[in-house]
């Protein structure tokens, strides 16, 4: 998916290019905002490939301790009741 916005964005900016060179000056522009934000989506798809391995770790951990807190929770009210 990474290369499908990198070849966007490069489609963008020579469009844009070629529409300034012809004069069309607002088409130039819109042309090259679409190719910053597909660069940006580039960005974003390759910075989320890397953080969900990060987040299962720590959410795995999270709910480790989670449990543990429930698990206190629920001995705490079963002595209670005694």
């Amino acid at each position: 998916m990474e290369r499908v916005w990198i070849i966007a964005s490069v489609v963008g900016v020579v469009v844009a290019a070629v529409l300034l060179l012809t004069g069309y000056d607002n088409a130039a522009f819109v042309a090259g905002a679409l190719g910053a934000v597909a660069w940006f989506l580039n960005f974003r798809s390759r910075l989320r490939s890397t953080i969900p391995r990060d987040e299962e770790t720590d959410a795995g951990a999270q709910d480790e301790d989670a449990q543990e807190d429930e698990n206190e929770a629920d001995a705490s009210l079963d002595e209670d009741e005694k």
